[in-house]
């Protein structure tokens, strides 16, 4: 029995060694549920390194359990949490390192040693040398806690300041200098809870008013810093100008948001008041090419870390605001201070200048821009314009189109759903994309034969009538036309805008002609310009695979789809003696035009089609005829392209088109300008779109 007991005892000794063990060699701290662990080690250094690599990981808790138990007598747990969180946090630390570690005194139970420490902040690098004094305990190394851990020169009572000055996101300007995107005024619609009257009506009323959800009201009004006679901000709305009001005929919509704003004021408890945002001053007429920006997200911080962004930036969602972004969003300026406790300076432990952001001025033409608009806003389609000459783009126009200034000021959750649900698709960008090109290709397509020496523009194909298939081989399909003339030559087929004869001349060229020399002209290609634009290909495959596909392609059908701005481009090349001129966005003072592909076509064989495209606007036979001016020689091409399932297909769609620009060198404005519609059936055809073009460049050459 006795050595049963002493065995027993042995056994009880040995454990208790074995867990005495375990615990000098580990920490737990339990607190709130977690379980925190951390390595006791022998070196003070070590323990030096240790603690200093749980700040960045924010495991505070852990540090606590690191620091000498005598300390922790004038410093409780949450006191110490506190301090280190909000500092550390405050400062936005990271990447912290020390280096040089070296014993600088050493007695019986202490030792003191110096490092270099260096980290990462919100004003930048901070670099230091400090001391840290560390006691040796029967569980180890522990630090003897000081505020000057932190900073060499910070005492107990001591803040730390951290004051940052916002920088100024540049603007963007059009050609002229004139605003497109920069600072505006808003008014901002607050309610002060205490003076609300039958306080469940009037937000039922203001939630009416400005087209939100109750709950959206209630959820600000109840937030944790609203008192009784706080301003709470619920919505912001246009600012309606009183020289808008002041107008002979003001416009409905600054009518309605007046009559709006003045029912606001009715409900005792809302006030209005005057507010910056970022405005946009064409808002609709530029929303696709201007875009907007938007607070940033817990994920934008962490996809752009270290480029000054903060809970409170803003960053560019689209369009040139995204582009743009590096240059326009400028750098916060801030500083982080040693405050003493009279709150004078002690310290500037970091500091980074403002930096604004840079204004960023484009080719585009205000005016022209939002004339197009105008015209179009009603009409699923795009326009481009450029100067054919310099390549400097004047206008970008996807319609229909959205407000962002909404986006700025808060887009609803009904509004952004009617946005995305809208049949019409405001939010889709138009000019971006690629669309059958219709009649618009077949001065692209007299090129080619003229380059491949497949055609000979005096050549007359003889008059087939209005409809012609090559042979029996194509069974019932054939090619249709509109007019019947003569002599079927290149000129007039332009003129006339005949499907046969540039069916033919495909057939002529051959496919492997017509595709090499697509490619050529930057088909299946990616265009230089700031604002990626989706490629132009010739085939749902990667080559035109039938006769028929080939003979379609001739005038623009088949499987063509080309984008608007390079169409435009290759156009530039009837007036640059057969090379295509690089279109661009970026304004520069001294405008001079950049090949982007060379000799796509020879003088001569431009020159020959100026004969047709001329007479599309001049003469009277000519389908663009409607755009003649007797002051502007114009010229261009027309175009509807048909969209069917099937050639029996009576129910598809027909694109319009208009390719027009000035055929005189020596005009004052040049212009190209290329405007779609996506649907012109049973409102004139392409004649629809000539006709608003027409009354565009009325009002840019009287401008």
């Amino acid at each position: 029995m006795k050595r049963r007991r002493k065995k027993q005892n042995i056994q009880k000794s040995y454990a208790c060694k074995i867990f005495g063990l375990i615990v000098a060699i580990t920490v737990i701290a339990v607190s709130g549920g977690v379980l925190l662990k951390r390595t006791i080690t022998e070196s003070p250094e070590d323990t030096l390194v240790e603690y200093m690599n749980h700040i960045e990981k924010k495991e505070y808790e852990v540090m606590y359990t690191m620091i000498d138990s005598d300390e922790k007598v004038y410093l409780t747990k949450e006191e110490y949490i506190q301090r280190n969180s909000k500092i550390y946090e405050g400062i936005e630390v990271s990447d912290i390192k020390i280096s040089h570690i070296a014993v600088k005194e050493k007695k019986a139970d202490t030792v003191t040693l110096s490092y270099e420490t260096s980290c990462n902040t919100i004003a930048g690098t901070i670099q230091f040398d400090n001391m840290a004094e560390l006691k040796k305990t029967k569980q180890g190394y522990k630090l003897v806690w000081q505020d000057s851990l932190i900073f060499p020169d910070l005492k107990s009572d001591d803040k730390i300041s951290v004051t940052t000055s916002k920088a100024e996101r540049g603007e963007i300007l059009d050609r002229d200098g004139k605003m497109l995107a920069g600072k505006g005024v808003a008014t901002s619609v607050g309610i002060i809870p205490g003076k609300l009257e039958d306080r469940n009506v009037s937000i039922e009323k203001i939630a009416e008013l400005l087209e939100i959800d109750v709950e959206t009201i209630n959820n600000k009004l109840t937030a944790k810093w609203v008192k009784e006679d706080s301003f709470v901000p619920i919505e912001t709305i246009p600012k309606v100008e009183e020289i808008d009001l002041m107008k002979i005929q003001p416009e409905e919509k600054t009518l309605e948001e007046q009559d709006c704003q003045n029912k606001l004021l009715e409900i005792p408890g809302v006030m209005l008041s005057d507010v910056e945002v970022r405005t946009y001053e064409l808002g609709e007429a530029a929303a696709h090419l201007i875009g907007y920006v938007q607070s940033v997200t817990a994920e934008d911080l962490e996809n752009h870390p270290g480029e000054g962004y903060s809970a409170e930036s803003v960053i560019g969602r689209s369009g040139v605001e995204k582009l743009y972004e590096k240059q326009l969003k400028g750098k916060d300026g801030c500083d982080i201070k040693i405050l003493d406790s009279d709150g004078e300076v002690k310290e500037v432990l970091a500091s980074i200048f403002k930096e604004d952001g840079m204004d960023i001025r484009l080719t585009i033409d205000s005016d022209l821009q939002k004339s197009l608009y105008e015209q179009f806003k009603e009409d699923p389609g795009c326009s481009v314009a450029m100067n054919p000459y310099t390549g400097e783009v004047l206008a970008l126009v996807s319609t229909p189109s959205y407000d962002n200034n909404e986006f700025i000021r808060g887009l609803s959750s009904e509004k952004w759903t009617s946005l995305n649900e809208d049949e019409k698709k405001p939010l889709y960008n138009r000019f971006r994309q690629v669309w059958c090109p219709g009649s618009t290709f077949k001065p692209v397509v007299a090129g080619i034969g003229l380059k491949t020496g497949s055609i000979d523009s005096k050549e007359d194909f003889g008059n087939a009538g209005l409809a012609w298939q090559k042979d029996s081989s194509w069974g019932s399909y054939q090619v249709t036309t509109l007019h019947e003339y003569e002599p079927v030559i290149m000129k007039n087929a332009i003129i006339y805008s005949d499907n046969i004869y540039f069916a033919k001349a495909a057939l002529k060229i051959g496919s492997e002609n017509f595709m090499n020399t697509l490619n050529e002209i930057g088909f299946n290609q990616n265009m230089p310009f700031e604002i990626a634009m989706q490629e132009s290909t010739y085939s749902n495959t990667d080559k035109i695979e039938t006769e028929i596909q080939l003979a379609d392609s001739g005038y623009g059908q088949g499987q063509i789809l080309v984008n608007p701005l390079h169409l435009a481009s290759i156009y530039t090349s009837f007036l640059n003696e057969g090379n295509m001129i690089k279109p661009y966005l970026k304004y520069k003072e001294e405008a001079s035009g950049e090949t982007w592909i060379e000799n796509a076509f020879s003088k001569e064989n431009v020159e020959e089609i100026m004969q047709g495209v001329e007479g599309v606007v001049n003469d009277p036979e000519g389908t663009g005829y409607a755009a003649h001016r007797d002051d502007i020689l114009l010229a261009g091409k027309t175009g509807t392209a048909e969209l069917k399932a099937t050639k029996e297909d009576t129910s598809g769609k027909e694109i319009g088109w208009f390719s027009v620009f000035t055929a005189d060198k020596s005009v004052d404005k040049p212009i190209l300008l290329i405007s779609m519609v996506e649907n012109v059936k049973g409102i004139g055809g392409s004649g629809y779109v000539v006709k608003k073009d027409a009354t565009v460049l009325e009002e840019y050459f009287e401008k």
